[in-house]
């Protein structure tokens, strides 16, 4: 008891600094109003996320014990799970390339030869290999999510086992899907040097942005594979909302031609972060801690996320062998 008062006051303390620190910091080039929006937003999120944490703490700092505990076993299954995706096939790994090529082919072809659209200023790279940044990222994203979400629906039989630690199966599933988005990386940075774009010290940024993608969609996904389970409709709401997603996350335009006020609410999507942070790195020359709001926003809305989707992981997880 003691410890979590002390681990408690600790995390109060570090709120309040975090929380000096958005008042305190300013943007000279930032607008007084939209800089005082972001500020409110920030704060609001980070002390919800606190009081998430202060009234279920015990179910929370459950989580990430089980997930270290079992960190080889999660290792040895989502390496089968990857394996199990293409057994079968004759093209067999192929398909982790050949999928998201055809993808991008039809962007391409969409937007700069079929409708002959005008397509945003890509800061003189082939708009190609602009997309190609952008998009890695949300295959990664959608993917991992889509997977996690019907971790539970997957792995019924393991669900039902009473002395399993079903707690492992979401991140089971996007790892797996990591492992996909390890090999487009790859094959990104080949492009990129086949255009004549060399590494240069930006490009140490993709590991942390392919973390922050990871956490965000594991956070997700904790939420949406519990009620999943209770509301089997959810899985085909969230494939509907990939599909919407991948237009409104501004991959294939620019969001510096909308309007501030529209650039603001466009931002509050947490996945903007991911797609702008890629092409920051490796194409824009820039650091991730040179978009403070950005970067602050993004890591409370995904803690909040975490903390969200692990107590309502535990509140639920007592029901799930019944319903399966």
């Amino acid at each position: 008891m003691e410890r979590k008062k002390k681990t408690i006051l600790a995390v109060a303390a570090l709120a309040v600094v975090w929380s000096l620190y958005i008042i305190l910091h300013h943007n000279p080039l930032a607008v007084p109003i939209q800089e005082k929006v972001k500020k409110c937003i920030s704060i609001f999120i980070l002390w919800s996320a606190f009081g998430i944490f202060a009234k279920f703490y015990d179910w929370i700092v459950l989580l990430p014990q089980e997930l270290f505990a079992n960190r080889k076993l999660i290792w040895k299954l989502a390496k089968n799970d990857f394996r199990s995706k293409y057994a079968g096939s004759y093209m067999g790994i192929v398909w982790v390339f050949l999928q998201p090529a055809v993808t991008v082919l039809v962007y391409w072809f969409v937007f700069t030869m079929g409708g002959r659209t005008p397509v945003s200023d890509t800061q003189g790279y082939p708009f190609v290999v602009w997309l190609i940044v952008g998009i890695v990222p949300w295959f990664f994203f959608s993917d991992a999510w889509g997977q996690g979400t019907s971790a539970l629906l997957s792995y019924q039989f393991l669900v039902k086992k009473v002395v399993f630690k079903i707690s492992i199966l979401p991140i089971i599933k996007i790892l797996s899907a990591f492992f996909i988005h390890v090999f487009l990386v790859a094959v990104t940075l080949v492009i990129l040097l086949l255009n004549g774009i060399y590494p240069n010290p930006y490009w140490i940024q993709i590991p942390y942005f392919s973390l922050c993608t990871f956490l965000l969609v594991l956070g997700l996904s904790y939420i949406t594979c519990s009620v999943v389970v209770f509301f089997r409709d959810l899985g085909q709401i969230i494939g509907i909302l990939l599909q919407v997603g991948v237009w409104i996350t501004p991959i294939m335009w620019d969001i510096n031609n909308l309007s501030r006020p529209l650039q603001i609410l466009f931002k509050l999507n947490p996945v903007f972060y991911l797609v702008d942070g890629y092409r920051m790195a490796l194409l824009d020359d820039m650091w991730f801690f040179e978009h403070f709001y950005s970067t602050v926003y993004f890591w409370i809305f995904t803690v909040a996320a975490f903390l969200f989707g692990a107590v309502v992981f535990r509140r639920l997880k007592v029901h799930f062998a019944d319903i399966l």
